[in-house]
C-alpha cells in the first residue's frame, strides 16, 4: 500500500551567514533535539552551537532562538546539547564538559580524563590542540534533561578529585545550574562515540554507544533524585534510536542486520522485529531487482501508533514505511510528491521532517489527510 503524505511546511535553515562578512566557516548538517514541549533545530559551527525553534522557522523566523560560542572547533568532542530552556549550552569535549550560558559566558566545567586515556586534566583545548595523541580521539556525549533540571553526560574517568586513577567509562548526571556531580555509575563499554536519546520522563534517559565492529551497547539510566542507576539491555548488538511519546517503548537497530525492533518499558523485552523480507509484499519493483534492499539507520516514531523508517537500494533510491508499532507490521511506503533523503527525523506529534538534496532546506510531514492515524486508514 502506498501513503500520500500531507506536506505541513517546508523551511530553509540558514547555514551561510557568518557572523562576521566574507568570513569562512564550516558547518555540520542540521540535527534535531526535541522535547516534550519544544523542538530545536541545532547546527554546529566551528566556532559557535546555533539553535532554531522549529515552530519560528515554519512561521518565517529564521533568526536563532539561541547561539552559543564554541570552547574548542567542531569535530574535535562528542555530540553536544541545548537546554530546552535556551538558556544553556552543554559541549561535549574530548577532556572535559563546559556549560555556557545564553550571554556566551561559561557557567560551569567539570574535568575528566580525556577520550584518548590522557590522565592529564587539561584547563582548556588549548593545551593539546595540535597534537597527535589528541587528534583521532574518541567521544562521549551529553543532554539536557526536559525539565532543564539536569544534564546526563557520558565521560571517560577518572575526574580531578577521585582517589583511584584506573580509566573507566562513567555516565553523570550533574546539577545543570552549577555543574555538581550529583550521580554518577559505570557503563561498562569501550565507545568510539556514543549519543542520548531521551524519555519523556526527566529521570529516565537511554544511552547508544557505539564500538564500531565490537557491537552497539544500549544502556537505561534512572535517577529517583539520589541515586543513579543503569540497566544494561540486550546483548550489545542494538543500536538505540528513539522512544515514543508515552514512554512506553523504544526503538532500535540491530547493529549487523539493521532490522528495526520495538521494545517494551520498563523491562526492555523486544516485542517485535522488522524484517526486510516483510517488505516484499509492498514492493512494485521487487521482481526488478536481484537484491533485498536492507533498512537504514535513521527511523522514529512518527506518534504511539507509528513508526517511520528507511530502506536503502544499492542502485535504487530511498525508500520510507510507515510501521505499526502495536504488531510490527509494515502498513505501506510512503509516497513523496518530490524526491527526499534516506533519513527521515521522526517527531512524535504526527509528523516528521526531511530534507531534499540540500540538507538545509527541510520539509514537514503528517500522516495521510483526513485520518487520524495510518492505522485507521489501513483498517477502514
Amino acid at each position: 500500500m502506498l501513503f500520500a503524505p500531507r506536506l505541513v511546511s517546508s523551511f530553509r535553515v540558514p547555514a551561510n551567514a557568518p557572523r562576521v562578512p566574507d568570513t569562512p566557516r564550516t558547518v555540520d548538517t542540521p540535527a534535531v533535539q526535541r522535547w516534550p514541549h519544544r523542538r530545536l533545530v541545532v547546527i554546529r559551527r566551528d566556532d559557535e552551537l546555533l539553535a532554531y525553534d522549529l515552530d519560528r522557522l515554519r512561521a518565517g523566523d529564521d533568526g536563532p532562538a539561541a547561539r552559543f560560542p564554541a570552547p574548542w572547533p567542531r569535530g574535535v568532542g562528542g555530540a553536544d546539547a541545548v537546554s530546552p530552556t535556551l538558556d544553556l549550552a552543554v559541549f561535549s569535549g574530548q577532556h572535559a564538559l563546559y556549560a555556557i550560558d545564553a550571554t556566551g559566558a561559561l557557567r560551569w566545567k567539570v574535568l575528566h580524563a580525556c577520550w584518548n586515556s590522557c590522565l592529564s586534566f587539561h584547563d582548556s583545548y588549548e593545551e593539546y590542540a595540535g597534537s597527535k595523541e589528541h587528534r583521532y580521539s574518541d567521544s562521549g556525549s551529553c543532554w539536557v534533561s526536559a525539565d532543564g533540571s539536569t544534564v546526563w553526560a557520558h565521560v571517560c574517568t577518572p575526574l580531578p578529585d577521585d582517589v583511584e586513577s584506573e580509566f573507566d567509562e562513567e555516565w553523570l548526571v550533574l546539577d545543570a545550574v552549577d555543574g555538581r556531580v550529583l550521580g554518577r555509575a559505570s557503563t561498562d563499554t569501550g565507545a568510539a562515540g556514543s549519543h542520548h536519546v531521551p524519555h519523556p520522563d526527566p529521570g529516565q534517559m537511554g544511552l547508544r554507544v557505539g564500538e564500531g565492529q565490537d557491537g552497539a551497547p544500549l544502556r537505561w539510566g534512572r535517577w529517583d533524585g539520589t541515586r543513579l542507576t543503569v540497566a544494561r539491555i540486550g546483548d550489545d548488538d542494538r543500536c538505540l534510536v528513539d522512544v515514543s511519546p508515552c514512554g512506553t517503548r523504544f526503538l532500535t537497530i540491530a547493529h549487523w542486520g539493521m532490522q528495526p525492533a520495538i521494545h517494551r518499558l520498563p523491562d526492555g523485552a523486544v516485542t517485535h522485529e522488522v524484517a526486510a523480507h516483510r517488505l516484499a509484499p509492498h514492493l512494485q519493483a521487487w521482481a526488478d531487482t536481484e537484491e533485498e534492499p536492507f533498512w537504514g539507520y535513521q527511523c522514529g516514531f512518527v506518534d504511539d501508533r507509528t513508526v517511520v523508517a528507511s530502506t536503502i537500494e544499492r542502485h535504487g533510491h530511498p525508500r520510507h514505511w510507515l510501521i505499526d508499532t502495536a504488531r510490527g507490521e509494515v502498513f505501506g511506503q510512503v509516497e513523496y510528491p518530490m524526491p527526499v533523503t534516506e533519513d527521515p527525523m521522526a517527531l512524535g506529534d504526527g509528523t516528521w521532517l526531511t530534507c531534499g538534496e540540500d540538507p538545509f532546506q527541510m520539509m514537514l510531514w503528517s500522516l495521510p489527510a483526513g485520518e487520524d492515524s495510518v492505522s485507521s486508514h489501513e483498517t477502514a
